[in-house]
């Protein structure tokens, strides 16, 4: 049996492929045979990796690609650099506990949490990106078609679940009891990652019941970090530069500390 029949019984199309060239790499660089083989191992590894990446950014449904290293941390001084870096070292992920971003919006808070869903795909977890209005439509349609319980186990299965736009738009009672019956599946099993431009002391409204928006943010925040993102927006920072917008900048209401009080009055 020749080489190539062999590594395509082996299914290395990567290495397959790159094989001349690795070949006279090495007779250039007079490489030992171990050598060589690291090298030829090393480009098929690389390769399903890559592979394997790809279809996990597409399986997640993200509305772009964006990492941690694009993030302009000097535009949002108010972000503690510090844990970010602790976050993208994915312990959150491995502890299943969950990430809230706070701020209003364009501050950065959907290209913080996409960044985190790419990083935990690059560690090979299965990540799902969701606006909130497109999870209520999901959720409802289900119950609706009577197969609630099952979508609800299919939400659960991506190791990091990210929500996004928490707080746009309000909810009814059903509606938010439908969003909590989630929370509590993922509770204590897999991480969550939220964004809203709402303070906790917003949620009863949010969610249109305050014991439902209670429950939530006791499930939410036992296990979590929070960050609360005071700045002005990305969008309109070029339109401010050109004159075209009145330089006013947009705060949250809350602090960090003040946001760990709601979550404990509510």
């Amino acid at each position: 049996m020749n080489l190539e029949s062999l590594l395509e019984r082996l299914k290395m199309d990567h290495l397959q492929a790159a094989l001349d060239g690795l070949c006279e790499h090495a007779s250039k660089k007079d490489l030992s045979y171990r050598e060589f083989l690291e090298q030829a191992l090393e480009q098929e590894w690389g390769g399903r990796h890559q592979k394997g990446l790809e279809g996990r950014l597409k399986q997640a449904r993200l509305p772009w690609v964006k990492t941690l290293e694009q993030f302009d941390f000097s535009f949002q001084p108010s972000i503690d650099r510090k844990t970010i870096r602790e976050l993208s070292g994915l312990g959150f992920v491995e502890r299943g506990e969950n990430v809230v971003l706070l701020g209003p919006p364009g501050v950065g808070k959907t290209h913080l949490a996409v960044a985190l869903g790419v990083k935990s795909a690059e560690a090979g977890h299965r990540v799902m990106f969701m606006t909130l209005d497109r999870l209520v439509t999901t959720l409802s349609k289900a119950r609706q078609e009577n197969r609630l319980d099952r979508q609800l186990k299919q939400l659960t299965y991506p190791k990091v679940l990210i929500l996004d736009e928490i707080g746009y738009l309000p909810m009814n009672r059903e509606e938010a009891s439908l969003f909590f019956r989630l929370i509590n599946r993922r509770y204590e099993k897999a991480p969550t990652i939220l964004t809203s431009n709402k303070s906790f002391m917003d949620w009863g409204e949010v969610f249109g019941d305050q014991v439902i928006a209670t429950a939530i943010l006791d499930r939410l925040l036992h296990h979590s970090t929070t960050i609360n993102i005071k700045g002005e927006s990305y969008r309109l920072k070029e339109k401010r530069k050109a004159g075209l917008v009145a330089g006013t900048q947009l705060k949250t209401s809350t602090n960090e500390e003040e946001i760990a009080d709601e979550a404990i009055t509510e």
